[in-house]
């Protein structure tokens, strides 16, 4: 059985190639294309490989790419920065640790506490770790059953996230799941992170969909615009961090965005 970030290396170079168009590309037309997006002799072609040596590497077979075949292959599937960092991600040898849930060190649970702005912990699973009061009071996190206690979970599943991120929900959620997809890619294998699929995939009809176009997007700032039951329409830029003792854990901060 091949490695599972292997397999996964293989399907995010297939889905690549089949999102890519041959006439944007200015390759020769072929009159019957039995799949879409670029055949696999074109993209060896375009990255200056063999197309044995490429078909092995999208059947995720046990092969060890150089990085300059990285790059080439980046090029030639026209790979965004947080695409090419996933491949490169997905090639390395270092295989993480079985998961287990993280522990918030007691200096960053106190700095969390102390903010005013609303600020929440994750783990590389996206558990919801710890949040300080203004936190529980914009997202309602408090209420979130313990085994609910993951980021993608609320969003994807609870309808108080929902109602929460209005109209923008749809486009919240896809984020999340392909910001979450370079995470994951990397502990495919991990049962944690398997059961987590299957509940996203029960409580959310769109996952599935989301998930198969293997989309990877780079992310950590941005704005989202809220309807909060209470205080109404508000706005927030945030930004997250990771702590230097446990990269893992992320800090997530929100400042008012609107004057």
């Amino acid at each position: 059985m091949s490695d599972p970030r292997q397999k996964a290396f293989g399907d995010f170079l297939r889905s690549r190639r089949e999102q890519l168009d041959p006439a944007a590309l200015a390759l020769p037309s072929i009159s019957r294309r039995r799949t879409p997006g670029l055949r696999r002799e074109e993209v060896a072609q375009r990255a200056g490989i063999g197309i044995d040596w490429y078909v092995r590497l999208e059947q995720g077979r046990d092969v060890s790419p150089s990085v300059t075949t990285l790059d080439a292959l980046a090029r030639a599937l026209c790979l965004n920065e947080a695409e090419h960092a996933h491949l490169r991600a997905l090639s390395r040898s270092v295989r993480p640790g079985a998961f287990v849930r993280e522990e918030v060190p007691p200096t960053i649970r106190r700095l969390v506490a102390e903010m005013r702005q609303p600020a929440y912990v994750t783990g590389r699973r996206w558990d919801l770790l710890a949040w300080n009061a203004a936190a529980a009071d914009l997202f309602g996190f408090d209420a979130v059953p313990e085994p609910e206690r993951n980021i993608l979970l609320f969003v994807l599943t609870d309808a108080r996230a929902r109602a929460l991120f209005g109209e923008a929900w749809p486009e919240e959620a896809q984020r999340m799941v392909a910001q979450f997809r370079a995470a994951h890619d990397l502990s495919a294998a991990d049962p944690a992170f398997i059961d987590l699929l299957d509940r996203l995939a029960e409580g959310c009809p769109l996952f599935a969909t989301w998930w198969e176009a293997h989309e990877v997007r780079g992310g950590g700032t941005g704005r989202k615009v809220l309807h909060h039951p209470r205080h109404g329409r508000l706005a927030f830029d945030y930004a997250t961090f990771q702590a230097n003792g446990d990269p893992a854990l992320r800090l997530a901060i929100y400042v008012p965005g609107d004057p």
